[in-house]
């Protein structure tokens, strides 16, 4: 998880640090792109103090331990449930006793479904229970289930082609895996597709490139005047064993019964955290990760690691030296043994100092040219506002995030950087990004920083549930 985190915390501290100027207003015509680059590369002793601190210092592991400490304790996290808002509350709380500044909840209303007891059998040709999980916001069966005859498709254009035998049956789709953003439109779609053609219910193979038995879940979409329907993910391996089945002109049959109810949407939040701008505060970069989860997991991975390295972005640089009030960004100023001037940051020294470690050892960390020194404390505060914001029911389809959006959107114009981390907590290649050439070419520099634990790259399509809002209203916007 750290690795990761070098990438998140590099990128947000630096492009909140970088330029005099702001990064991404029109003003940056006044500056050169080279005067932006030497800007940037003077902050590699700050790069590497976070580094330091992350894999070396206090913070090593600390992610890791405050992640498993909350999904052991609360355990999954579904959207409308009563898990989720103790997290919430946990939250705020490990937040505000971190010492980040303006700690708030932001109400927000927010889809309530719950799965219920569910099952499905084959009773022809053959008896095989099958191990399935209902999709999110799926009504139920009757209680007695629906039994009928499958027909096993592996596309939408082969549902349509067989839509006379469709009507009446349950659709099974066994859609190759192609990548996640095009395959799992079989789960968001499979239900309306099919009941688009009289189908009863339908069973989706799991989005997912290799299986162990293993249903996946995730959020489908009902479409207005179209027929509701039942609708669940079953195992790569039973829709590949239907498929062949179907091939050989086996009839098959199954049984289904899910309890799936949706009810009233609930009262929830976002949460949000800040280390306030001191020459910008007015504009944000903006880090974030989910904190609702399914309800079959306890939501480490999706996206309880994503969540917390956004906190940890925070927690290291408050930890690298925020002591100042808003408005002390750096200071200069003689070392403890008067033979200055060096500049510290948070007690790490940012440039040799002409003492001898031997002048003074007790104040004198490992060599003269990085000191740490017990002495000497200054703030560390980023020029813009680094805003955390923690979101509520994501896995609805980014609600939480869009109402902050609407929330906020008035202030579009001061948002530098939005980012989200849901992809998984894996060792890091790099940064996806989308924005301008002149922005990629400013967050290329950032990441040189990073070479100490090699991760430069930069790739494109940089997108996310939570953030896709403003990126599709241009930010950042230059």
């Amino acid at each position: 998880m750290e690795f990761l985190l070098f990438t998140f915390v590099g990128v947000v501290h630096l492009l909140s640090l970088s330029s005099g100027k702001p990064i991404y207003k029109n003003d940056i015509s006044r500056r050169t792109f080279q005067e932006i680059r030497e800007e940037i590369a003077s902050y590699g002793d700050v790069a590497k103090a976070i580094i330091d601190l992350a894999v070396y210092g206090k913070a090593q592991n600390r992610s890791y331990e405050r992640l498993a400490l909350l999904v052991d304790t609360v355990g999954p996290r579904p959207s409308g449930s009563r898990s989720l808002e103790k997290a919430i509350q946990i939250m705020y709380q490990n937040l505000r006793e971190d010492g980040l500044e303006n700690v708030h909840l932001e109400p927000v209303k927010i889809p309530h479904w719950e799965r219920g007891e569910e099952s499905a059998v084959m009773l022809e040709p053959r008896i095989h229970r099958m191990a399935i999980l209902g999709l999110g916001s799926s009504i139920g069966t009757p209680p007695e289930g629906i039994t009928a005859e499958v027909l096993v498709v592996t596309s939408f254009e082969e549902l349509q082609r067989r839509a006379p035998e469709a009507r009446g049956k349950i659709v099974v789709y066994n859609q190759p895996y192609v990548n996640y953003s095009t395959t799992v439109q079989y789960r968001v779609q499979g239900a309306v597709e099919a009941a688009k053609v009289g189908a009863l219910a339908s069973l989706i193979r799991s989005v997912a490139s290799f299986s162990i038995y293993s249903p996946h879940t995730g959020i489908q979409e009902y479409q207005d005047g179209v027929p509701k329907i039942p609708t669940a993910c079953i195992t790569v391996e039973d829709a590949e064993m239907m498929s062949r089945m179907a091939s050989r002109g086996n009839r098959i049959v199954i049984q289904l019964k899910m309890g799936a109810k949706n009810y009233p949407d609930a009262d929830s939040f976002n949460t949000v955290a800040e280390i306030i701008g001191s020459k910008y505060p007015e504009q944000v970069v903006l880090v974030s990760g989910h904190l609702d989860s399914w309800d079959v997991g306890q939501g480490a991975m999706d996206d309880g690691g994503g969540a917390f390295i956004s906190w940890e972005a925070l927690s290291l640089i408050k930890d690298l030296g925020l002591t100042g009030q808003p408005g002390v960004s750096q200071q200069r100023g003689n070392h403890v043994c008067g033979r200055g001037p060096c500049l510290v940051l948070g007690g790490l020294m940012r440039a040799p100092c002409t003492a001898s470690p031997a002048s003074n050892p007790a104040t004198w960390g490992p060599g003269p040219w990085e000191v740490r020194c017990a002495s000497v404390l200054t703030g560390l505060r980023p020029k813009r506002t680094l805003r955390l914001v923690l979101w509520t029911a994501e896995e609805q389809g980014g609600v939480g995030a869009f109402q902050y959006y609407l929330l906020h959107q008035a202030n579009i114009s001061n948002y530098s950087l939005v980012m989200e981390s849901d992809l998984g907590t894996f060792l890091p290649s790099g940064l996806q990004f989308t924005g301008s050439d002149k922005a990629r070419a400013i967050v290329e520099e950032v990441m040189h920083l990073l070479q100490p634990v090699n991760v430069t790259r930069v790739f494109r399509a940089g997108e996310g549930t939570d953030i896709n809002f403003w990126i599709q209203a241009g930010v950042p916007e230059n």
